[in-house]
């Protein structure tokens, strides 16, 4: 059982960065592959980055390569999303999520922070 929080979401001009944060439960966090996704309003759920559990692989949507990035401090049992060059296409709701490989499933999902960009 993993308990994800998310945070550092907020309003931001379209250029702008922000950074999010996933705080997660327990030690066996260092067991999971870690997964952020993103629901804009009218859309579903989609897939923006990944980070295997140790950290030596990252999966990106080809929507935010090379503006967001991924990444993991294991002692901090925190996952985060660096997100550069936000376009408002990027608004949406962002949840952190857990599973057991970056490519599988995800079993463990936080509630959520609100990003919105602004043109």
């Amino acid at each position: 059982q993993v308990q994800l929080v998310e945070s550092g979401g907020g309003l931001v001009q379209a250029g702008g960065s922000l950074r999010l944060s996933c705080a997660a439960s327990g030690r066996t966090f260092r067991y999971y592959a870690m997964g952020w996704f993103r629901q804009a309003p009218g859309k579903e759920r989609e897939f923006v980055a990944a980070i295997s559990e140790s950290g030596g692989s990252t999966y990106y949507a080809a929507s935010v390569k090379g503006r967001f990035t991924i990444s993991r401090d294991t002692a901090k049992n925190t996952v985060y999303l660096q997100m550069n060059s936000l376009k408002p296409e990027d608004t949406a709701v962002y949840f952190c999520a857990a599973g057991v490989d970056a490519t599988g499933r995800y079993d463990y999902w936080g509630q959520g922070t609100q990003v919105t960009v602004s043109s």
